[in-house]
């Protein structure tokens, strides 16, 4: 049984290369929110984008979130909207078949986003413990963790880790980039307009 590989910023690793027959993962992204700072709940959610080889996505079909889960037959799918981030463990999940991702998209950014961060005046400050883990579907394994600590301030999206191909294989990146601007922003940095 392997143990669950911890990841830092920025790095890189195999995915399906060192893990044959990893065909079905669970991404499961969590978080702790500090209530006081804001008064209100926040309510955090998970998105999915499809980047064609020019690192974009092209229209709202390459784009997995609460009013859209399920992308390309079930080739990404998010399990829903959770609202509090109450408790332990993971508070959204999304999955990826690796088997069903057409040729064309070539990158997948995972992403969590606060909702109404500007009039509900929230950000990623008052979140901890941000982390995604990679599940593999089959076997219920961790394959690997990124937590991605407390660097973040004003930030109100934030990619938390891209997979993307490599010849035949896939690989995982942790990436850890805040943007400003919320859901919109990053939509933008995805080739998207909102």
């Amino acid at each position: 049984m392997a143990m669950s590989i911890n990841l830092s910023k920025g790095q890189r690793i195999d995915l399906t290369k060192t893990n044959p027959g990893l065909t079905k993962v669970v991404l499961g992204l969590g978080w702790d929110t500090n209530k006081y700072t804001g008064g209100g709940e926040i309510d955090l959610d998970a998105s999915a984008f499809l980047l064609h080889q020019n690192g974009k996505a092209k229209d709202e079909k390459d784009f997995v979130f609460y009013n859209a889960l399920i992308a390309y037959n079930g080739a990404v799918e998010h399990t829903g909207d959770n609202r509090t981030g109450e408790g332990d463990g993971d508070d959204e999940q999304i999955k990826i078949d690796f088997q069903k991702v057409p040729a064309h998209i070539q990158r997948i950014g995972i992403s969590v986003t606060i909702h109404d961060a500007e009039s509900r005046h929230q950000n990623f400050g008052q979140v901890a413990n941000a982390f995604v883990r990679l599940v593999d579907e089959t076997t219920g394994r961790e394959v690997l963790r990124y937590d991605l600590g407390e660097e973040f301030s004003i930030e109100t999206a934030i990619v938390f880790c891209e997979l993307y191909r490599h010849g035949a294989d896939w690989k995982f990146q942790a990436v850890g980039s805040g943007f400003s601007g919320g859901l919109a922003a990053l939509c933008r940095n995805y080739g998207l307009s909102v």
